[in-house]
């Protein structure tokens, strides 16, 4: 008797556009009109970005804890993060993140992560030990001044970071797909605050902000962690976790993946789908779908890489993707492929052909 086709689909946000659950479950339909009998299992995803929350949810199966923050311009918002036994997971994007902003107010001059710093207090005060942080889509670009601005508020007598001594103990773990530095041309202004709405006075000034930040903590601590990899991930926020909270720096997809034993579900996949909203050359350097790729390998099980708008096939194909296919017909304007109904359902009609 011929055994059932058993295919993981772990399929990244279509930022904009579809969360990884929706997009996840176009592609099941997809997968489910050709092949009826075929085993699906789906996984929410996410490399510390958009969906960051949702995904260990669904991997740990966590409580949420409503917590009433500060947004980027300081008005009192809604967030959450994830706890489970004596870890918290925190997605900075739900108190400093850009979709909280209109397109108008985006101004990483003012933007502040004075939110994720209460998240965190939140968390510690729990009595949270472990704290797993996904930096990604920010509207800051305050090298997590305001982060330490908001700790320093609940746990310091005299307004000075020496007094906080309620996080010993307190193991941070950030994740990030991002290697950045927090200064130069490769660093957090440079790259990211032009996203964030920075004109190129803005992002002078944010830059020479940064380095007078790194260069004051550096003498008062005596090492400076300003050059290591993920200190300019959203705006900064990296580097005063890593300078300020000791923070280890991790792959996002990497720490997700052990969190859902991922391996273990490669034992019996015959196929892994996944995808992202645009797949070129920079999905090789550790996004999402990549470090998937990497860990499928292992197993030699295939893997099929769907996105709205695919560039550097051939390099794709030679990592080692089985398959590259874009999900939207050439003709399809812009306008209409970010439509969630256009792109669930060009998702799962180009998953029912690879099927």
């Amino acid at each position: 008797m011929k055994t059932a086709k058993r295919i993981i689909v772990a399929i990244d946000s279509f930022k904009g556009c579809l969360t990884s659950k929706e997009a996840n479950q176009a592609a099941s339909t997809g997968i489910l009109q050709s092949t009826p009998d075929a085993k699906v299992t789906a996984i929410p995803v996410s490399d510390g970005g958009e969906g960051w929350l949702e995904a260990f949810q669904s991997a740990l199966d966590g409580t949420l804890v409503d917590v009433v923050v500060r947004d980027p311009l300081m008005r009192p918002i809604m967030a959450q993060y994830l706890t489970r036994d004596d870890t918290a997971v925190i997605e900075i994007a739900k108190a400093s993140g850009l979709t909280l902003l209109t397109p108008e107010e985006r101004n990483p001059m003012v933007a502040t992560s004075y939110g994720t710093g209460q998240l965190v207090v939140d968390a510690v005060r729990r009595g949270c030990k472990h704290l797993i942080v996904g930096l990604g889509g920010s509207a800051t670009s305050d090298c997590g001044i305001g982060m330490l601005r908001a700790i320093i508020d609940k746990f310091s007598k005299n307004g000075v970071w020496d007094d906080v001594r309620s996080f010993d103990g307190i193991h941070f773990t950030i994740a990030t797909d991002v290697t950045n530095p927090l200064c130069g041309e490769n660093g957090a202004a440079h790259v990211f605050a032009p996203q964030k709405g920075a004109t190129g006075e803005m992002t002078a000034s944010l830059e020479a902000r940064a380095r007078l930040f790194a260069e004051k903590s550096a003498l008062h601590f005596g090492y400076d962690r300003q050059h290591m990899p993920g200190a300019g991930a959203a705006g900064g926020l990296g580097y005063a976790f890593l300078q300020y909270l000791n923070a280890d720096c991790r792959s996002g997809i990497d720490l997700l993946l052990e969190a859902i034993c991922f391996n273990k579900l490669l034992e019996d996949a015959d196929m892994v789908i996944t995808g992202e909203g645009a797949a070129d050359r920079q999905t090789l350097m550790g996004k999402l779908p990549f470090g998937i790729l990497q860990r499928a390998k292992t197993r030699h099980v295939p893997v099929v890489l769907i996105a709205g708008r695919v560039s550097d096939r051939q390099q794709l194909l030679d990592a080692g993707f089985a398959q590259v296919e874009c999900i939207n017909p050439r003709a399809l304007s812009t306008e209409e492929a970010v439509k969630p109904e256009t792109a669930t359902r060009n998702i799962a009609n180009t998953v029912r052909l690879l099927c």
